[in-house]
């Protein structure tokens, strides 16, 4: 059986919008070769329609190394209740959102290897609330931001169970949950 791996860049105050204004300066070789093993474990990409069509602006001009060219190859599910161009960045399927279970169980029974979720909001919380979502790999950088998207919301009720700690150099701790009874 696959895995669904919910893997999310936080600040220490918990904020996870614009990982691209405070991240990039802790990727030190340690966490890049830990992301990178995270990414080529995974033979599917899982994502709400927000994130898709957010990645899709930039990850098809993304190529020419290991991460970004296994990223842009492996398959991508867009859970969406309104159209999604899923020409923009594929090889992409829709999962309409009210066959989210169904499908996502469905993927999970397939042949292949795990399927991350990059980012954490409604769609984990609905994972992690049926029992398909199998791990939570929480990226916390030593970034105060003060304000921001929440990297829980009130409606992220499900307990879980610390399975490991990874510190890098940098400054970064990876924490990874498994959802109890998951």
């Amino acid at each position: 059986m696959r895995r669904i791996i919910a893997s999310t860049y936080t600040t220490l105050d918990g904020y996870i919008d614009n990982p691209h204004e405070w991240s990039l300066q802790y990727h030190d070789e340690e966490a890049q070769k830990q992301g990178l093993d995270l990414v080529l474990g995974a033979d599917a990409l899982l994502l709400g329609r927000v994130t898709y069509e957010g990645m899709a602006q930039a990850w098809p001009n993304m190529g020419g190394n290991p991460y970004a060219d296994h990223v842009n190859s492996i398959a991508k599910y867009v859970v969406a209740s309104n159209p999604v161009d899923t020409a923009a960045w594929g090889p992409a399927t829709v999962v309409p959102a009210g066959e989210l279970t169904e499908s996502v169980g469905r993927l999970k029974q397939q042949d292949g290897a795990d399927v991350l979720i990059w980012g954490n909001g409604r769609l984990t919380d609905d994972l992690a609330a049926v029992g398909l979502l199998d791990e939570y790999r929480i990226w916390i950088y030593p970034v105060i931001k003060g304000h921001g998207q929440p990297l829980f919301r009130p409606q992220s009720t499900v307990p879980v169970e610390l399975t490991a700690t990874t510190t890098f150099d940098s400054g970064v701790v990876l924490l990874t949950y498994r959802p109890a009874g998951a």
